[in-house]
């Protein structure tokens, strides 16, 4: 039997999402913080295994509820903010609509479902194409727009004067992937629930300090989020992720605090990229720089070489990497390894 020819043309001619665990001694790749919540883990020592979790995170909602200034019926959770994407997608349906380069489970999900694609490129300043993102909003009139700010992988916030536009143009649904928002200057699409039906902004608690725990949330209106309930997978959340992010969230000084030191290192980290002659850093809002360098592969062997791992961002941005703000011990290695990779090429030239 030939499985491949029972499978859907469009998942066919998908390629899995790979997070391939390659070993290092400096782990800069995935956007995750250096900092994590273990005291919360005491949270599951009164846990029965034997029940299922609460399957609406009662609890959890009305601490983020109170967090966010909504109410809990404003709020859907989802096994991580991927999960979330694909309630949407199954939801609504499409086209889906979002601008390229961004996250790719925008585009992978969209396919899995056999719904259109529309992507459009961002400008030079990595910022919306605000006449082509509308353009494309007349043409294509898509059920959902996807809008990840500040964005991954380009670091960089999306200017509000051209996402309200397409609020406003909009049939369907408009989704602010605000993933990256508690590393950013910017309030963030939070205040602007009331004043737009068609708004969906997402959360997760993965960049955080919280990635094991997959844990996401959706804020819309009741509506929405009534809607979206229907296709949702009952227990979804296991009850372990939702006592340990309980926990974490309620050390309200920790997380604060470590939240203000990544965005410290993060700044003195991009203004010593600058300083490395053939580097490029571009300035963020989240969590990770976005750099060019001339050779991209060579400068990611060479870092993995001596154990530090980033990301290869050439297919998406082409001659770019991206370097996941670290320790401060973390980013002076990379830092140092960078600049003496560099030194190197430069010798080599001469």
């Amino acid at each position: 039997m030939n499985i491949r020819k029972l499978v859907k043309k469009d998942v066919a001619a998908l390629r899995a999402y790979r997070a391939a665990e390659i070993p290092c001694r400096i782990k800069l790749d995935a956007n995750e913080s250096p900092l994590g919540f273990e005291t919360a883990l005491k949270a599951v020592s009164s846990l029965k295994t034997n029940r299922y979790p609460d399957p609406e995170a009662k609890a959890l909602k009305r601490l983020l509820a109170r967090d966010f200034r909504v109410a809990p019926e404003n709020i859907l959770q989802g096994n991580g903010s991927d999960e979330l994407i694909y309630y949407l997608i199954a939801t609504f349906g499409g086209p889906v609509l979002y601008p390229v380069p961004t996250f790719s489970m925008y585009g992978i999900i969209a396919q899995a479902f056999g719904e259109e694609k529309v992507e459009v490129p961002l400008d030079e300043a990595y910022d919306l194409d605000a006449e082509a993102m509308l353009t494309a909003v007349r043409r294509k009139k898509p059920k959902i727009i996807f809008l990840s700010s500040p964005n991954n992988p380009t670091g960089n916030c999306f200017s509000s004067e051209r996402i309200l536009p397409l609020l406003e143009a909009s049939k369907g649904i408009v989704v602010v992937d605000e993933a990256y928002q508690p590393f950013a200057s910017e309030r963030g699409f939070l205040p602007l629930l009331k004043d737009y039906k068609n708004l969906v902004i997402l959360r997760t608690l993965s960049k955080i300090g919280l990635a094991g725990l997959r844990l996401g949330f959706m804020i819309a209106s009741p509506e929405i989020v009534e809607e979206v309930n229907k296709v949702r997978l009952p227990f979804n959340v296991n009850a372990l992720s939702q006592a340990v992010a309980l926990a974490a969230l309620q050390e309200k000084k920790k997380l604060k605090a470590s939240i203000r030191q990544i965005v410290t290192e993060r700044g003195r980290l991009l203004s010593a990229m600058e300083t490395i002659p053939g580097i490029t850093p571009f300035p963020s809002e989240a969590n990770f720089i976005l750099f060019r360098v001339s050779g991209p592969e060579r400068v990611y062997e060479e870092l993995l070489k001596q154990g530090i791992l980033v990301r290869n961002l050439q297919d998406a941005v082409e001659g770019s990497l991206r370097v996941t703000v670290g320790t401060p011990k973390e980013n002076k290695a990379f830092l140092r390894a960078l600049a003496k990779i560099q030194r190197s090429a430069r010798q080599e030239q001469s």
